[in-house]
């Protein structure tokens, strides 16, 4: 409200200005034989009506901007408790309308099955779940229920997805439609200080099993060329780089191939001097600075430093004439192959820098078409073994009638 006010303070000077300055009568000047008065501008006041314009124009701007985010932020807000309202409405129709302090463990498992009885798939019930444990929560935090009811209530198991597993001629296309999309992209903007380097981006993925945050937040200290290593490490707040932590564990090195090292090794040379990162393009870098300075970065920016990387992703995808598949599935990819070539489970969830055993068995012990050709083959050996024990138990079936008489 005080923006509108000043606005509306700052034009009315503005059109005071422009009157005075547009319809100021110079006597000294007329035109006798044409009887008509020559109109001036005081061009002293120009630059002052100039700045005022601009001042003007600028504090709409801010209002206009204001009113989006906050009227953004009002609906998510709206959205929330709508959902919420919903969710606690759904539970009093289970349970009934007694009192909060009534509440036990039993009624929510009761909603739970409710939720999955109506229809509701197990992610939107554990949505609803969640809702009622914030509530309830708050109850809590405002001294109106000694404890939550429901804080021990687990969500509803969801169906294990399927994991995603690129083919060798997948992975090839994949690379080199990298390079493809790569070169159409340096034909286009002609500077390889905004580009990122994708074919070398997806080899290092498909070699190392790296989260994408944990590669565009890689800096050049991380790398060891003589051990050929690479350190998934967090990032501290400094000068040169910014704050960015590490998902479930803190730090492990993963080994490289002698080709993705020769490759690194190749960009390196092409970086600017003293450059920290190893895959954000140095204009980006640039622009993320003057971010930082102006106070407009945050951690979760830093996650995924890049704009636009699942849009350039997909036009990867699509040139390599692959569907159905994301840039995580990389490594998926890269983690089944450790699997298929000998190394441990335990091993490949130290490497791939799980917190917990059950995340590797759950989502990455995806079996490969050799596997399942094996698997087919046994299954259709001991179907033979079974059919023929069934012939050597049958009995002897005689065409001589005499067999059969008692």
């Amino acid at each position: 409200m005080t923006n509108v006010i000043v606005a509306l303070c700052v034009s009315l000077l503005c059109i005071i200005g422009l009157y005075q300055s547009f319809f100021t009568i110079d006597k000294t000047h007329e035109v006798v034989h044409q009887g008509d008065k020559i109109w001036t501008l005081p061009f002293l006041l120009l630059p002052y009506t100039a700045l005022a314009l601009a001042i003007l124009l600028l504090l709409l701007l801010l209002f206009v901007v204001r009113m989006f985010r906050g009227d953004r932020l009002i609906k998510r807000f709206r959205k929330t408790l709508y959902q919420a309202r919903i969710a606690m409405k759904h539970f009093i129709r289970v349970t009934g309308d007694v009192s909060c302090g009534c509440i036990k463990y039993q009624p929510g498992e009761a909603f739970v099955q409710s939720c999955l009885d109506q229809g509701n798939t197990p992610a939107t019930a554990a949505k609803k779940l969640r809702h009622l444990k914030r509530l309830f929560q708050l109850a809590v935090e405002r001294g109106q229920l000694e404890e939550n009811p429901l804080r021990l209530l687990k969500q509803p198991r969801r169906p294990r997805r399927k994991v995603r597993v690129l083919s060798e001629d997948e992975c090839s296309r994949l690379i080199k439609a990298a390079g493809e999309f790569q070169n159409l992209q340096f034909a286009k903007k002609r500077r390889s200080l905004v580009l990122i380097d994708w074919e070398l981006l997806v080899r290092t993925a498909l070699c190392s099993g790296m989260r994408r945050g944990e590669l565009l937040n890689a800096t050049w200290k991380d790398v060891d060329f003589e051990k050929r290593t690479i350190d998934v490490a967090p990032k501290k707040e400094t000068p040169e780089t910014w704050e960015w932590h590490i998902k479930d564990t803190e730090r492990r090195t993963l080994p490289l191939t002698d080709e993705i090292v020769k490759l690194l090794a190749k960009h390196h040379t092409e970086q600017p001097e003293g450059y920290p990162y190893v895959f954000i393009p140095p204009a980006r870098y640039i622009s993320i600075q003057q971010l930082r300075k102006q106070g407009k970065w945050s951690v979760q920016r830093g996650c995924v430093p890049l704009n636009n990387f699942e849009r350039q992703f997909k036009s990867i995808l699509k040139i390599a004439g692959i569907v159905d598949a994301e840039f995580h599935d990389i490594r998926h990819t890269c983690l089944t192959n450790w699997l298929a070539n000998g190394l441990q489970e335990l091993d490949v969830m130290s490497m791939a820098g799980h917190a917990s055993f059950e995340t590797t068995r759950q989502f990455y012990l995806a079996v490969r078409g050799d596997l399942i050709e094996r698997t087919r083959e046994a299954s259709g050996k001991a179907m033979e073994e079974i059919s023929v024990a069934n012939l050597l138990q049958m009995p002897f079936n005689s065409s001589d009638p005499k067999d059969h008489q008692p």
